[in-house]
């Protein structure tokens, strides 16, 4: 049973550690990268049984790596800033020797032999790889609550959705257990958990990190991201792992607040939060809005190409091993594959005409700026919640502001916005492909509201 928060439990060692902070620290020798690892297994240990973040923990194959990323700094030999971090990975992403299972039966025991590329890319910065974090079955669901392992929890609340999918990313970085995360996202699913849990959460231009050895949902949406404490957190991971990054703007960047609700309708205390903080930093903001039609034809494109393409990769297990799928997974799926071949098609043709009438937008301006969900974290298995007056289903509204940039392949990027009811809501930043540059620096002059030092996870919470 989760009962209300009534003792606070520490947070793991990174909680309020930025990773400049602990690369220089590694270098001054004031910490090692073998005692970074102890710290995140040990926060595993003591936190993980309350909000369920990892699905794998490695500890022999990261006290491995973290002694030789020691060796190396010894020897001279600097990887750059994510040598001797300890990381966490989505558990959808193949990392070679360690149990990888989609958080679902299907792939129970399952074991790659070869990396993804981005965890290749990681390793060759030194990154100390701690395990692999929960994701919503097959990353098919933005709720974070349908795997085989479990629900990922958010800290703030474990009654409470983390999001998803890549939910337990999230949770493993605000509760402090690593620092850094890696997560997928196809419609929204590194921004949306990062939101609900009040961290940060950038997702690049589509292909800028390679999705080789990522297990599909939708190749035309899915990208990878990152989650950390902070957007400069997020922007330091990016260029370590994407050379020839763009360096910060010289100049502010121009922002345009995108009124949320040209997408979908919009709990007001999140809309205040999210541009409260922006505003504190920018001064009154233009108005814009997405036309009615390109806001509708956003939603047909994104349902129509993702629910072809994740048909298509399950087409084989939906029609011999139905059983094996978590029941509302497999009704999502059976949905998807009655979606009619000329959907798939003409939302295909609709994308040039759709990012024609989106760059519209960023005429007089470098960034766009809306909230990143339209509400707080809900209770775990709600479907439904109140809104603006009315019933809306909770996949709608968690995926309503952010899957139209997966249809364009635009960068965005999540910061803290405060809260409201004491949990995190979070202002999302949007920019043209190339311009990365621009929302690290928008989201380095808004100053976010979260209160980092508000109890989290209490041994209490789970009976």
């Amino acid at each position: 049973m989760i009962s209300s928060p009534t003792s606070a439990a520490p947070r793991g060692h990174f909680a309020g550690r930025s990773l400049g902070d602990l690369a220089a620290d590694l270098r001054r020798r004031r910490t090692t990268a073998t005692d970074l690892a102890r710290h995140a297994l040990d926060a595993v240990a003591r936190l993980d049984p309350l909000v369920n973040a990892f699905t794998t923990v490695s500890a022999d194959e990261a006290l491995a790596a973290a002694r030789q990323a020691d060796r190396e700094l010894a020897d001279g030999l600097d990887r750059g800033p994510l040598h001797g971090i300890p990381v966490a990975v989505k558990d959808v992403i193949m990392v070679a020797g360690r149990p990888v299972t989609m958080g679902s039966r299907h792939f129970a025991g399952h074991v790659p032999t070869t990396d993804a590329d981005c965890v290749r890319r990681l390793k060759e910065a030194g990154a100390v790889l701690v395990g692999q974090t929960t994701t919503h079955e097959f990353a098919y669901g933005p709720t974070g609550d349908r795997s085989a392992t479990g629900p990922s929890r958010n800290p703030r609340d474990p009654g409470r959705m983390s999001g998803g999918s890549s939910g337990g990313s999230a949770v493993a970085v605000a509760a402090g257990m690593v620092p850094l995360a890696i997560g997928t996202d196809t419609g929204g699913s590194v921004r949306i958990p990062a939101a609900l849990c009040g961290t940060a959460g950038f997702k690049p231009a589509y292909g800028v990190l390679p999705t080789g050895g990522v297990f599909p949902l939708s190749k035309t949406y899915d990208h990878v991201g990152l989650l950390a404490a902070s957007a400069e957190d997020c922007r330091i991971a990016y260029h370590a792992l994407v050379t020839g990054g763009r360096p910060s703007a010289e100049h502010a960047s121009r922002v345009g607040w995108l009124d949320p609700r040209t997408l979908f309708p919009v709990d007001a205390r999140v809309l205040r939060s999210a541009r409260t903080v922006l505003e504190s930093s920018t001064g009154p903001l233009d108005e814009l809005r997405v036309p009615q039609r390109v806001a509708e034809e956003l939603r047909e494109a994104y349902t129509a190409i993702q629910s072809g393409e994740a048909a298509a990769v399950h087409a084989e297990r939906l029609a011999e091993r139905p059983d094996l799928f978590d029941p509302e997974v497999l009704d999502r799926l059976r949905a998807a594959a009655t979606v009619p071949a000329w959907r798939y098609v003409r939302g295909l043709k609709a994308r040039p005409r759709l990012a024609d009438a989106v760059d519209a937008l960023f005429e007089r301006h470098d960034v766009l700026a809306l909230p990143t969900v339209p509400i707080v974290a809900p209770l775990i298995d709600r479907r439904e919640v109140d809104l603006d007056g009315g019933r809306v289903g909770v996949r709608d509204a968690l995926l309503a502001l952010t899957s139209p940039w997966n249809v364009l392949g635009l960068p965005a990027l999540t910061v803290p916005a405060g809260t409201v009811d004491g949990l995190p809501t979070g202002l999302q930043l949007i920019c043209r492909i190339g311009e990365e540059h621009r929302l690290f620096e928008t989201a380095a002059r808004a100053v976010p509201r979260t209160d980092h030092e508000s109890p989290l996870i209490g041994e209490s919470h789970v009976h």
